[in-house]
């Protein structure tokens, strides 16, 4: 069975720090991309950033200098650091995977992510 668990999040005032967590089990994590994603209700997903199998990084420029991902292929897990929050990081994060190889310009795609994790909730109080 494929899972995909996140885990972290709160709440926090502006300026503080959060660290949410995404553990999966069930595929081949190593070969996959993984991206966290975040969405206010109402609003589109936004891509906050994702790493790929060979570590290279994205990060949107409205969390760039602030967030840190990261991934430990032996215990299948990603890390989002957050530091610097602002009221505008409020949102439901969710980490996404996929199955295989993505390009980098599939990165962006929601559909191109396989598998999802339940989403955990981030607010950030001025």
């Amino acid at each position: 069975e494929v899972k995909l668990v996140n885990s972290g999040g709160g709440s926090v005032h502006a300026g503080g720090s959060l660290s949410l967590s995404c553990t999966a089990s069930g595929f081949s994590f190593g070969d996959s991309v993984i991206a966290w994603y975040r969405q206010v209700p109402g609003n589109k997903c936004e891509l906050v950033s994702t790493i790929s199998s060979g570590g290279d990084e994205f990060y949107a420029d409205s969390v760039k200098g602030r967030f840190t991902i990261s991934r430990d292929n032996k215990k299948n897990t990603v890390v989002l650091q957050m530091n610097s929050l602002k009221p505008e990081d409020t949102a439901v994060y969710y980490c996404a995977a996929s199955k295989n190889y993505l390009t980098p310009d599939n990165w962006f795609t929601v559909a191109a992510y396989d598998y999802w994790g339940q989403g955990t909730p981030v607010t950030v109080s001025s």
